[in-house]
């Protein structure tokens, strides 16, 4: 049988979702407490990577047992897990379909607060800017999705043989006092780095250090960015998963940072 687990989990102590060498992540803590808990060991297929300190406050992950779950299965599994990361569901699926290959949409949010906040510092970036153009950093947001082409935006282009993705949404929010911006980005599909990488060319725009034609010329191939440094980690979080068999709210309350004052 197969099963899709609904979860959540602040990314800031941990090297992402995929498993790797001598570093902690969310796929081997969630191996390892399957072993705790079934006594057998269990490979978890993720519907994405995410990278080191990156958040996310909707994720879905596969596995398989063919036997019968433990009716206490989920509570039994919570109990185990670090307090940063939950199970919401476990849901019986038919078929085999994959949490990877399977997801139709997937939406990010990028958070920003520009003063200095200690209850903030883990959950979103801090860019002490307090003057930031927030009308040219919208315009440029909304070019996103007249282009396809995002190999501007990729940290590895020449490990990927497509780099096409269709952004069917992009808007960048901001709180009525202006001190915290929330950017989110819809598409079946992101490149490696891709969210971060247009975040920080939107921090430019705002900052007045790159222009909005520059930023297009990006999108169209005519130009390179100068260089490829991505956005802060923490800010960043992987917010909804659509499957054709599945659409589950978000947990409301998981990963709130942003509030419209408006």
């Amino acid at each position: 049988m197969r099963y899709f687990v609904h979860c959540g989990y602040n990314g800031f102590n941990y090297r992402g979702w995929q498993r790797q060498p001598k570093v902690t992540t969310i796929q081997e803590v969630f191996e390892k407490t399957f072993l705790n808990v079934l006594k057998t060991p269990i490979f978890c297929i993720g519907c994405g990577r995410t990278d080191a300190m990156v958040h996310a406050a909707q994720y879905f992950f596969h596995f398989d047992y063919f036997e019968e779950l433990p009716t206490d299965f989920m509570f039994r599994l919570n109990k185990v897990l670090p307090t940063d990361i939950a199970i919401f569901e476990i849901i019986p699926v038919n078929g085999y379909p994959n949490a990877q290959l399977s997801a139709t949409m997937r939406t990010y949010n990028y958070f920003i607060h520009t003063y200095k906040d200690p209850f903030l510092s883990m959950h979103s970036s801090l860019y002490l800017l307090p003057n930031l153009n927030i009308d040219k950093m919208q315009r440029a947001a909304a070019l996103l999705l007249k282009h396809n082409d995002y190999t501007a935006f990729c940290r590895s282009p020449l490990k990927v043989e497509n780099s096409i993705c269709i952004i069917t949404k992009a808007q960048l929010l901001v709180s009525s006092n202006g001190e915290k911006l929330q950017f989110q980005i819809s598409s079946r599909r992101f490149l490696q780095g891709m969210v971060r990488l247009i975040v920080q060319r939107l921090i430019d725009i705002g900052k007045g250090e790159l222009s909005i034609d520059e930023f297009e010329s990006y999108l169209i191939g005519v130009n390179k960015p100068p260089k490829d440094k991505p956005a802060y980690p923490q800010g960043l979080y992987l917010s909804k998963i659509v499957y054709p068999f599945l659409d589950i709210p978000q947990r409301p309350e998981f990963g709130a940072v942003f509030v419209d004052e408006k």
